[in-house]
């Protein structure tokens, strides 16, 4: 019991702290990661205690990025135009050719899938919303209003999400007269459409909820903006089908990856989103719009007003001009190249397709090859890597770094080390140099030769390497780790000792 409780222990001996479920899958797991390049970033900060004295970016959890599963989430309209301008079996088989497929779409068939996208978005808000009005006992007024609302024509921003403080929902709502202004613009006018729920024990995330119903229920707003109730995976796809702008706000960086964005890409959406989870990654200024300054300031509510004026700055300026802007063929020719390269160039990269295909490179069949290799032969594998094991036990304690010798010859840096091993094989580790990264640059791992045993000292042995003398000698610091074949190091064992 004391072992399997200390696998979810960050002190294996600490009796008090609680089981960890996520301390126990890292530690049960022959491979870790995050769903999104940030939050492999994040995540190896958070889980950097598991393994100490370990280098951050050598924490053992990369990223696979996620990915949306487009033939559920694109539209009747979308299909038809991906099967004209790619064929029916496009997400069949391998992807690379949809980017050059899609640039060859000429403007007028793009602008009119786009538009024609939007009419049964609008039919779906005006049949939820009038059938909402009549269950709650509204006036035939006020419901034969509601089967009218909305102009197809109009700039559509949408969002849905899980009402939580952290994805700041309300973002939008830090100025109510600034947002009417904006929506309510005769010449340029926009409509906004939002659902989304909150957990039943949520009291913070009702009251956000509430504070978007008492807005929309201004008279001077309802003409403008709709919440959607029962938010289910029905509603969402004829959201992510029929929106012109996804607008995501979360906190960075808290959204792990959020994939809700990634489903309008098939749709011809255009992302405006916190530089967060796949946003982070996907951004580039021709594909959609950015918050954030790509930092994190926490809950700071200086910060959060900071944002909100980015946001109204964004669309006033940039977002409702460029649908606005129309050519002599009534065509928003800058938007229409937008929603181009977003279908192109993020479509494909944030499919299932391609997410699928990095699990499976990068885990699934080494994975796959690393169970065979450790149950052939009755698990002789597996025998020997036990035995190791139990040799580090033994004898790591004991291991120590003695004499260092350092020359400088033809530009370049020669070291030598002495380790004692303590009697431990030197095939069960390995000595490297290392140095720190410069800049962006990544960290200098130098493996080390063993050149010959101490004469004077038993276990012990004489390490050199050569590296170039373009950085000063003391950059360069002497580290031992453990090392076996098929063994994730430092995963399935984060010893480490370092040169003092």
């Amino acid at each position: 019991m004391h072992d399997l409780l200390a696998m979810g222990r960050l002190d294996p001996n600490d009796a008090s702290e609680l089981f960890s479920m996520t301390y126990l899958a890292i530690r049960g797991c022959g491979a870790v990661n995050g769903v999104s390049r940030l939050h492999g970033q994040v995540s190896r900060k958070l889980f950097g205690p598991l393994f100490p004295r370990w280098p951050a970016d050598e924490v053992p959890i990369g990223h696979v990025t996620n990915g949306v599963h487009m033939p559920t989430w694109d539209s009747p309209e979308a299909d038809e135009f991906w099967t004209k301008a790619c064929g029916k079996d496009r997400w069949l088989g391998m992807t690379e050719n949809l980017e050059q497929s899609i640039r060859r779409v000429p403007d007028v068939a793009l602008w009119k899938f786009r538009t024609a996208a939007s009419q049964p978005l609008i039919d779906y808000a005006r049949q939820r919303l009038a059938g909402h009005y009549a269950a709650a006992g509204a006036t035939s007024e006020v419901v034969e209003q509601a089967r009218h609302l909305f102009d197809p024509n109009a700039l559509t921003l949408g969002f849905a999400r899980r009402f939580a403080t952290y994805k700041r929902p309300n973002l939008l709502l830090q100025d109510p007269e600034r947002l009417l202004r904006l929506l309510s613009n005769p010449q340029r006018p926009v409509q906004l459409v939002i659902a989304g729920k909150a957990h039943p024990a949520d009291m913070a995330g009702q009251a956000l909820i509430k504070e978007w119903i008492q807005f929309i229920r201004r008279p001077d707003v309802r003409p403008h903006a709709v919440f959607l109730s029962d938010y289910d995976m029905h509603l969402t796809a004829h959201l992510v089908q029929g929106v012109d702008v996804w607008i995501n706000t979360p906190r960075r960086p808290w959204e792990a990856c959020g994939t809700s964005g990634m489903k309008v890409l098939v749709n011809g959406g255009i992302n405006l989103s916190e530089l967060d989870g796949w946003w982070a990654e996907a951004f580039v200024p021709d594909l959609g719009w950015s918050l954030g300054d790509g930092q994190e300031h926490g809950s700071d509510p200086g910060w959060d007003k900071a944002e909100a004026e980015m946001l109204y700055d964004t669309l006033e300026r940039e977002v409702i001009p460029e649908f606005y802007n129309r050519n002599d063929k009534g065509i928003p020719t800058a938007w229409v190249a937008r929603m181009r390269e977003s279908m192109a160039r993020l479509t494909p990269r944030f499919s299932a397709n391609r997410a699928v295909c990095e699990y499976t490179e990068q885990h699934y069949l080494p994975a796959a090859i690393a169970c065979q290799a450790r149950l052939a032969n009755k698990g002789a594998v597996a025998r020997q890597i036990v035995d190791w094991r139990h040799s580090l036990e033994q004898k790591w304690a004991s291991l120590h770094f003695g004499k260092v010798k350092a020359a400088t010859r033809d530009g370049k840096h020669i070291i030598e080390v002495q380790v004692g091993l303590h009697g431990l094989d030197p095939e069960a580790v390995r000595v490297e140099l290392y140095a720190d990264g410069i800049k962006d640059s990544p960290p200098v791992r130098q493996e080390m030769t063993c050149l010959h045993p101490l004469a004077d000292e038993s276990g012990g042995y004489v390490y050199s390497a050569t590296v170039p003398a373009a950085r000063p000698q003391a950059d360069y610091t002497a580290r031992v780790m453990p090392q076996c074949n098929g063994v994730a190091i430092p995963l399935e064992d984060p010893r480490i000792l370092w040169q003092r």
